[in-house]
């Protein structure tokens, strides 16, 4: 991997952005920028880019850059904000209940569904375009999570360092799950490069990796860092089936169907790890954290819901569902 490169800028914030990160003068929050939308996003995934490997051509002690810090505070004030009110929390809310929730596997077609569509309707094409996406996370994968380590105690840290352990390949670099990712990706015909794809995501996209980096910056956001991440371990593996199953239907290569794979039989054991001493340890220690940990799932299911609300429609419409002026053939979306 390799510092990311720049992108091209999505609005006046993005762009004024690029331009510090160059040598100009940092700009001022602005107050009225859409909290989802591709300027604010793409300004904020920049701004996270700094605390993991970098971006091209920029310094690395802008990590701490005094007017940088105060313009991604100023975003992520407003992002988080319009989280909260989008996602409120009842005080009766209690986190095993939203685990519970969780792990209802629903019956049948389901509408809103990424990975019931590419294991029941997708073409090779739809799967690039989901890898290619999802690649500004999986690259990094547990990267995001790893920052609450330090700020939990006993039962939860040990088993949070557990499954992390199990993320990062146990030991192997040829196992961790980043490179893994990146094996699928070569195996669909993409590029591996570390952020080759940020250009083409759509801020539903950006926002799914802000999320981890909001909550996993902040210890003041640790329960609602757990709550994340108990929400991707319950997940993955009933999804990770199913698109380990489209990717065979597609005919797709080995190290495409390993990445799923590993994660139906890993995350099923992560899921009790991660249920019973990470969030109950947590619970155990530092119980006026649970509304933050219910926050975690819901904002982490809203944001999911907002990017399959992107890429279905367009699917669905024989579009690609990427920025930019692609075009379709004969149906299939082009390959990234």
């Amino acid at each position: 991997m390799t510092d990311a490169p720049l992108p091209k800028p999505r609005g006046p914030l993005s762009a004024a952005l690029l331009a510090a990160l160059r040598g100009a003068d940092t700009p001022r929050p602005p107050a009225d920028a859409d909290p989802y939308g591709d300027d604010l996003q793409l300004a904020l995934y920049l701004l996270y880019e700094l605390h993991y490997l970098g971006l091209d051509g920029v310094p690395d002690d802008r990590e701490w850059d005094p007017g940088l810090l105060a313009l991604r505070a100023g975003l992520e004030s407003r992002f988080l904000e319009s989280l909260r009110a989008d996602v409120p929390v009842e005080a009766c809310a209690t986190v095993m209940e939203e685990l519970d929730g969780l792990q209802l596997e629903p019956v049948g077609e389901v509408e809103g569904s990424l990975s019931h569509f590419l294991r029941d309707h997708g073409t090779l094409g739809h799967f690039r375009e989901y890898a290619a996406l999802r690649s500004l996370y999986h690259l990094k994968e547990a990267d995001p999570h790893a920052w609450v380590i330090p700020r939990l105690r006993g039962r939860a840290k040990a088993a949070m360092v557990a499954v992390e352990f199990d993320e990062f390949g146990a030991g192997r670099a040829d196992e961790i799950h980043a490179r893994l990712f990146a094996d699928l990706m070569a195996d669909l015909g993409l590029d591996t490069t570390y952020g080759h794809y940020l250009d083409d995501a759509p801020a539903e996209a950006l926002a799914t990796v802000n999320l981890m980096s909001l909550f996993g910056l902040h210890r003041a956001l640790r329960g609602a860092l757990v709550g994340h991440f108990a929400t991707v371990e319950i997940t993955s593996s009933p999804a990770s089936r199913r698109l380990a199953e489209a990717l065979r239907r597609m005919g797709a290569g080995p190290a495409a169907v390993r990445f799923y794979t590993e994660h139906v039989e890993a995350d099923a054991v992560h899921e009790q790890v991660v249920r019973h001493e990470v969030v109950a340890g947590l619970l155990a220690d530092e119980p006026g954290l649970e509304s933050d940990m219910v926050f975690g799932i819901r904002a982490t299911g809203h944001l999911e819901d907002r990017l399959a609300g992107r890429l279905l429609p367009r699917w669905r419409q024989g579009q690609s569902a990427l920025r930019g002026d692609r075009v379709t053939q004969d149906g299939e979306p082009l390959p990234v």
